[in-house]
């Protein structure tokens, strides 16, 4: 997502918890000419959050789009009545604290430069539900009203906030979710072919062209709209329900 922001043009900041794998991407981008910035960054501690922002803006001059990406998930797999208040509170923290403190960090920057775009990367689990990691499920569903909440304050702005929302991506966390759900690499493989119309779950850079989009200018009269990628009904962990 972020090479392909950056391939396009867009000077870029990258922030994670994670250095090393934040500054490979940085490296990556200035090897074939791009602009791009690493800060370290809890996205759960907002007097960090009020501070990186103030730095991107400074090296930048403005902020224009703003992807909140940070999220992780209850894991192990709990059911509510044996989950810790210390276990949801840690996936609170991060996925929706944080998108609340990056979006009101980046408000102050966005109205003086005259507009901007918000994204929110969610889920599915924003949109239905299943019988599983409970406090994810509320933390995708919580920031996607706070995402059109948001929208109808600032569309005034010209700030406009949207949200997607992948089903099952080929990705790390989708990855462990599945193995730790009792299957084998191989079986976990085959639940998002099966849950997918199309047979197959989705590559991250199917996420990032549509970010690309809602990042760009065709999509100005787009706000408080969420992008999802639907599944069909699986059973091999559970159903969702709509």
């Amino acid at each position: 997502m972020l090479l392909l922001l950056a391939k396009e043009g867009a000077k870029v900041a990258v922030t994670d918890i994670r250095d090393k794998d934040g500054q490979k991407v940085i490296d990556e981008i200035k090897a074939w000419g791009g602009v791009g910035g690493f800060w370290h960054l809890k996205v759960s501690n907002e007097k960090e959050v009020e501070k990186v922002f103030s730095e991107v803006e400074k090296e930048f001059r403005r902020i224009d789009v703003v992807v909140n990406t940070a999220g992780i998930a209850d894991q192990p797999n709990t059911p509510t009545h044996e989950l810790t208040e210390e276990r949801w509170d840690k996936v609170m923290a991060v996925n929706v604290k944080g998108v609340f403190f990056c979006t009101k960090h980046v408000i102050p920057c966005m109205k003086k430069g005259g507009g901007g775009s918000i994204i929110n990367i969610l889920s599915i689990s924003g949109i239905i539900s299943g019988p599983g990691i409970p406090a994810y499920h509320a933390s995708k569903g919580a920031v996607r009203l706070m995402s059109k909440t948001d929208a109808l304050l600032y569309a005034g702005e010209n700030i406009r906030v949207n949200s997607v929302h992948p089903g099952f991506m080929w990705t790390a966390l989708v990855r462990d979710y599945l193995t730790t759900s009792g299957l084998t690499l191989e079986q976990g493989r085959n639940v998002p072919n099966e849950a997918h119309p199309l047979g197959h779950p989705g590559e991250p850079e199917d996420i990032a062209y549509g970010v690309f989009y809602l990042a760009s200018e065709e999509s100005k009269f787009i706000t408080g709209e969420r992008a999802g990628y639907r599944w069909r009904v699986y059973s091999k962990i559970g159903s969702a329900i709509e």
